[in-house]
């Protein structure tokens, strides 16, 4: 990218000091981890071409994110699947806050399947980082209308609204919201993305009175006991405390306990090799089956059993078939499409 992107410059400036390779074995090996979800940074360096400057950043390849996952699984995710996503990501905020920073931008688009093994997650795009406790001395809480309403406004943390710098518990609160949305398929707010002091304030609500969020998303009988008890914990969270990161992960695995799972570390997405999303292969035969049939009926309903209408149909369709191959090409539309800034 161009070399004056600022969100490419914070993002190397973490990947330099909290991504190295030997650092994060050094974490995974002590803290007894099959893997980690932190990108591994290689190197970095700038390119001259054109008279221009752009800067370019080399990291291990992956595969899908979970936002276009989430999306052709109609917007939801199993309750397993949810609760393993969050504990990995707890792991992953765990070590990043350890380093001195924040994420502030958690959400499926920025969730990265491993390009080999599509149980492993990744937490990528830290472009929002922020170093909240630079030489061990954290940030104070002071609002500043300015930075009102930073990150993606559908997660982002109440503190965030208010113009208030990102720290650990702005994290833990985005990821809460992520939990919901991935198991409901809902957010109360989702509906007035555009009002951003209106989604600010449902989440103040929310906060003060978890039971509404739970209500509103979860509307029958099952909720999800674990999730509105991570959210009280993040609730109880000063703005410059240590989350006990522990105590999270054990709320979580008291809810796969609860029905009847366990952190196996298996994301069942029905994905193939190199993060590629693979169908049920019954499911694909039954549809196939299906649309056979129906063609067939279909065929049966057009044939009255004549022969001379029987050579008449073949005839129209070999008519047809021929005009289409004669019949010049349309032209392509030439109308660009604009690229949306997120």
């Amino acid at each position: 990218e161009p070399s004056q992107n600022g969100p490419l410059f914070t993002e190397l400036k973490f990947y330099m000091r909290a991504a190295k390779p030997d650092e994060i074995q050094k974490w995974t090996k002590s803290h007894k981890l099959k893997y980690l979800g932190v990108p591994r940074y290689w190197g970095s360096g700038l390119h001259e071409r054109n008279g221009n400057s752009y800067r370019f950043m080399i990291m291990d390849r992956f595969g899908r994110d979970l936002q276009k996952m989430f999306e052709e699984n109609a917007k939801q995710f199993s309750h397993k699947t949810v609760l393993q996503l969050g504990l990995r990501i707890l792991e992953i905020l765990e070590y990043v806050h350890e380093h001195e920073y924040v994420h502030g931008d958690i959400k499926a688009g920025n969730l990265l399947l491993s390009y080999k093994n599509p149980n492993q997650v990744y937490l990528v795009d830290y472009g929002l980082a922020y170093r909240y406790c630079p030489e061990g001395v954290h940030k104070v809480y002071k609002e500043d209308p300015k930075r009102c309403h930073d990150g993606t406004i559908e997660y982002t943390s109440i503190d965030a609204h208010k113009g208030v710098a990102p720290s650990r518990r702005g994290d833990l609160e985005i990821l809460g919201y992520c939990l919901v949305h991935w198991l409901s398929g809902h957010l109360p707010w989702e509906d007035n993305l555009k009002d951003p002091n209106f989604v600010r304030d449902s989440k103040i609500r929310c906060r003060d009175n978890i039971s509404i969020l739970m209500d509103k998303c979860f509307p029958g009988k099952n909720k999800p006991d674990e999730i509105a008890k991570y959210m009280e914990k993040v609730k109880l969270l000063s703005y410059e405390e240590k989350p006990a990161y522990q105590h999270f992960r054990e709320i979580l695995l008291q809810g796969l306990k609860a029905i009847g799972q366990k952190d196996d570390g298996v994301l069942d997405f029905g994905l193939a090799e190199n993060g590629d999303f693979q169908r049920n292969p019954v499911q694909k035969k039954r549809r196939k089956a299906a649309a056979a049939a129906s063609e067939g009926t279909k065929a049966e309903k057009e044939d009255t059993g004549s022969p001379k209408r029987k050579k008449a149909a073949v005839s129209d369709a070999i008519a047809s078939r021929a005009q289409k191959m004669t019949s010049p090409k349309p032209k392509k539309s030439t109308a660009s499409r604009k690229r949306v800034q997120k």
